[in-house]
């Protein structure tokens, strides 16, 4: 019955990829189906209703798909955080690491304003670098970061663990344990 799908039956996996060992959990299904990514996106910020938010932060590039549904939905703006020198005016950048070498978001400079309140979203949360960066960017200008939200929690990498350490609540619909 339709009625009783959850999230997870929306997502694909797809075994040995992008290396072998590795199950892929492809979101792209859950956005091509209305009712999957209704439900991911109520699910993604039903936490979260009723708390002050000013602005949905979204990580590059799915975070953007979600985040701007979430943003859509609480009547708020909608800030990209995107990889280095992809946004047109003056920006803030924070590297972190990669399994093999370093990586580096940025944000404009007034993307947020001192006292604002931002949601984090995201696809998958794996070790947490990505988050982490966006949290940090979030906060050097001034804001709080009132939780990250993402469709899939790998827990076996550390994310969930790392982001709660800086004090971050973690929301996520699915858990895969595993790769």
């Amino acid at each position: 019955m339709i009625a009783d799908k959850q999230v997870r039956d929306y997502i694909r996996t797809i075994p040995d990829f992008p290396h072998e060992g590795i199950l892929f959990r492809d979101v792209t299904t859950l956005f091509q189906d209305p009712r999957g990514f209704r439900l991911a996106v109520d699910q993604l910020l039903s936490p979260f209703v009723g708390q002050h938010i000013d602005a949905v932060a979204g990580l590059e590039a799915r975070g953007f798909i979600l985040g701007g549904a979430v943003a859509h939905q609480l009547s708020k703006g909608f800030v990209p955080v995107r990889k280095k020198g992809k946004l047109p005016a003056a920006t803030i950048e924070q590297a972190y690491q990669l399994e093999y070498g370093e990586a580096v978001v940025e944000i404009h400079d007034d993307a947020v304003a001192a006292g604002d309140k931002v949601l984090i979203v995201d696809d998958l949360l794996a070790t947490g670098g990505t988050a982490e960066a966006g949290i940090k960017l979030i906060e050097r200008l001034g804001a709080e970061v009132l939780g990250c939200a993402f469709v899939v929690d790998l827990p076996d990498l550390g994310g969930r663990k790392r982001l709660e350490q800086m004090g971050v609540p973690v929301h996520a619909i699915c858990a895969y344990e595993g790769l």
